[in-house]
């Protein structure tokens, strides 16, 4: 595991065990693709709000706690306010406000939505004319909505070479209705589709550096809770679970094993 994205996880855990809060597992899973996305996109963590920075959206919001921590170790506030998640009038709450939190461009949580948020977002800057460039993260589960493949033919239809789509594959409806062979799906509306190991990051970011003429879309195969079998063993129980204080020293270790 790459030690930035481990650093990250422990973060996470840390958060989650003060605050009672988590969505862990599903936290776990998009750590690598949100630290690919913040090494490849141009961004300024001091000027959270600059006129030529790319454009990230969470649409998978409730793992919010990762996003968090992951703009804290870009430098987008110290990781120790980090530590008021999910408490009462807390900035940080358990789905991210934009009007409250530096470097979060949209409050999502609802899922399905974010997707087309950022559409819309790639669709104006490819009116307006330059180089800025949109991402998002949605989930395999988040895509059981409608709106999510309405946004997928919208913005195929417009042409979208500015926007990525990561797809965390994390199996998270097996229970539900898991969507079979995303990647088939995303080629068939007309996407250029790749798929990678979800927890290497360097492949990650090797997609995401790749130019294409079309909606690029880099199916992530991952796993909820990566980096500790206490939570991948049955990660359905730890859906909102907080660790006990065993339990965290148990993943932690399973961290740094």
């Amino acid at each position: 595991m790459n030690e930035n994205c481990k650093k990250v996880r422990k973060d996470i855990l840390a958060i989650s065990r003060a605050s009672g809060h988590g969505h862990i597992p599903s936290c776990f899973s998009v750590v690598e693709s949100l630290c690919a996305i913040y090494d490849t996109m141009k961004h300024v963590p001091s000027d959270p709000k600059n006129q030529e920075r790319d454009i990230f959206i969470l649409s998978k919001g409730h793992a919010a706690l990762a996003y968090y921590c992951v703009l804290a170790h870009y430098g987008y506030f110290d990781i120790a306010r980090v530590n008021s998640f999910g408490a009462y009038c807390a900035d940080f709450g358990c789905h991210a406000d934009r009007f409250k939190v530096p470097g979060v461009e949209a409050s999502t949580g609802s899922l399905g939505h974010g997707i087309g948020l950022a559409a819309g977002m790639a669709l104006a800057f490819k009116i307006r004319g330059g180089t800025r460039r949109v991402f998002t993260i949605v989930g395999d589960g988040e895509s059981n909505e409608g709106s999510v493949w309405e946004a997928v033919m919208v913005a195929v239809n417009e042409k979208l070479s500015n926007f990525t789509i990561i797809y965390d594959n994390n199996s998270s409806q097996t229970r539900g209705l898991q969507i079979p062979n995303p990647r088939e799906r995303f080629l068939a509306f007309g996407c250029d589709c790749v798929e990678v190991n979800g927890h290497d990051l360097n492949a990650i970011k090797h997609e995401l550096l790749k130019v294409s003429d079309k909606v690029k879309v880099v199916v992530a195969n991952t796993k909820k809770g990566f980096g500790s079998k206490l939570l991948m063993d049955n990660f359905h129980a730890w859906h909102r679970r907080s660790p006990s204080e065993d339990e965290f020293k148990i993943i932690l270790g399973e961290l740094d094993a």
